[in-house]
């Protein structure tokens, strides 16, 4: 990959996606984009670069959705769900509201473990009666895709879940384990581009952030963070990976006492959390 094709591909990926390629990874985005090269028939980087700057929509869409981070599993950072389950899902319920209503987000959530990594945690809650709206969404068309299928592997589902998990929560099929129609019926999924418009969310009780504002760049970076603060509820919770807990403003969020990670709005009262519901 020449110095010119790299900015090119650096100032695309930013507009279109918010992310800071670093340079020095070079060699790595070139494997990212192989499958791309090889989807649309293009031989080198230099040719992807030229029909890029033919305005080809569909490729630049690859190329971005190439370029972005999927790493995940199920119950990923296994503590931050204990602290979901025995502490913040809970307290969220005990909260004084209108109604008996959560709703929840997992942003950029990759091919969907985190989100059915949720709809677990919810199944074991004493939610009868209650309205509950688990959203998952991810910049990636064909993630978001196997999210919605809900078809792992073996080696992805025994990748943070026990066996009973995988017994309780899962059919066997010859292609893998598909999400029983217990899980599949507490969660939604949508394409979404973290900078487009936060127009049709609102009202959320807790959101799942993680790992994916270390991608951006600084201006993107803060410009995320005021549109979630803005869609959360005074007393909702925005959740961040380890590596992303010195990001946010003191102005807009502050870290929940002895909770790492987590954050609540800025002058929003502090609710007392508890495993009692």
């Amino acid at each position: 990959m020449t110095e010119e094709d790299f900015l090119f591909l650096a100032r695309l990926a930013r507009r279109r996606g918010g992310l800071d390629l670093p340079e020095a990874k070079g060699t790595k985005l070139e494997w990212r984009l192989k499958p791309v090269l090889q989807r649309f028939g293009l031989g080198d980087v230099a040719a992807l670069s030229a029909q890029l700057k033919l305005g080809h929509e569909a490729l630049a869409d690859a190329v971005v959705e190439a370029f972005t981070v999927s790493e995940t599993s199920f119950f990923r950072d296994r503590s931050v769900f204990e602290r979901l389950s025995g502490e913040i899902l809970p307290g969220l319920m005990a909260a004084p509201r209108r109604e008996k209503r959560l709703s929840i987000w997992s942003a950029a959530c990759a091919t969907g473990q985190e989100v059915w990594s949720l709809a677990m945690l919810l199944d074991g809650l004493p939610l009868k009666g209650w309205t509950v709206d688990l959203l998952g969404s991810d910049l990636s068309r064909a993630a978001v895709a196997r999210a919605e299928l809900g078809l792992y592997s073996q080696f992805e589902v025994l990748r943070g879940l026990s066996e009973e998990d995988v017994a309780r929560y899962f059919r066997a099929q010859e292609r893998g384990f598909l999400v029983s129609e217990t899980l599949r019926q507490k969660a939604r999924f949508r394409v979404f581009n973290l900078l487009d418009s936060f127009g049709w969310l609102d009202s959320l009780d807790l959101i799942l952030c993680r790992n994916v504002l270390m991608h951006l760049d600084r201006a993107t970076r803060v410009d995320v963070l005021e549109r979630l603060a803005e869609t959360l509820e005074p007393g909702g919770i925005l959740v961040l990976g380890d590596a992303e807990a010195a990001l946010p403003p003191a102005s807009l969020y502050r870290e929940m006492p002895g909770l790492p990670g987590f954050f609540t709005r800025a002058g929003a009262q502090l609710v007392r959390f508890s495993a009692a519901v």
